[in-house]
C-alpha cells in the first residue's frame, strides 16, 4: 500500500477522522440541553430528545415519555432556529466526514491526494468545522 501523503498528511488524516467522528457523535446525541420538566430529567439536541411531554387525549392530561428518540418529523423540531441548526450542523458533519474519509483513502492509495487536492480538502474541512461548531452565526 503506497501513500500519497507525507507523515504530516497521515497525522492530519487520522486527526481529521477523530474530529469528524466526534462531531458526528455529538450531533446525534440528545444531550445538548439538560433540564427537568414535570419533575423528570429531560434532555434534547437539534435532532433527538429524551424524556419529553406528550398530550394524552384519552385522559386529557400531559404525560412524560421516558425514552430517547428522534423528532417525528422535521417540522416537529421546536423552532425554526433549531431546524436551521440541525441542517447546518449536519452539513458540517457531513463535510468533515467526507474530507476525513478521503484523507484516510489517501493513506492507502498513491497519487490520490496532490498538493492542490490537499488545499481544497483543507478549505472544505475549514468550512465543515465552521458549520459544525457554530462560529459566524451570531452565537
Amino acid at each position: 500500500m503506497a501513500s500519497s501523503l507525507t507523515c504530516a498528511g497521515i497525522i492530519w488524516a487520522f486527526l481529521s477522522f477523530l474530529c469528524a467522528a466526534t462531531s458526528c457523535v455529538g450531533f446525534f446525541m440528545p444531550y445538548w440541553l439538560l433540564g427537568s420538566q414535570l419533575e423528570k430529567s429531560v434532555s434534547f439536541g437539534t435532532f433527538r430528545r429524551c424524556s419529553y411531554p406528550v398530550r394524552d387525549e384519552s385522559r386529557q392530561t400531559t404525560v412524560m415519555v421516558e425514552q430517547c428518540g428522534r423528532y417525528a418529523s422535521f417540522q416537529a423540531i421546536p423552532s425554526a432556529e433549531w431546524r436551521i441548526c440541525t441542517v447546518v450542523t449536519g452539513l458540517g458533519c457531513g463535510l468533515l466526514l467526507l474530507v476525513a474519509l478521503t484523507a484516510l483513502m489517501g493513506c492507502c492509495v498513491s497519487e490520490l491526494i496532490s498538493r492542490t487536492v490537499g488545499r481544497v480538502a483543507g478549505g472544505i474541512q475549514f468550512l465543515g468545522g465552521k458549520c459544525s461548531c457554530g462560529e459566524g452565526r451570531g452565537s
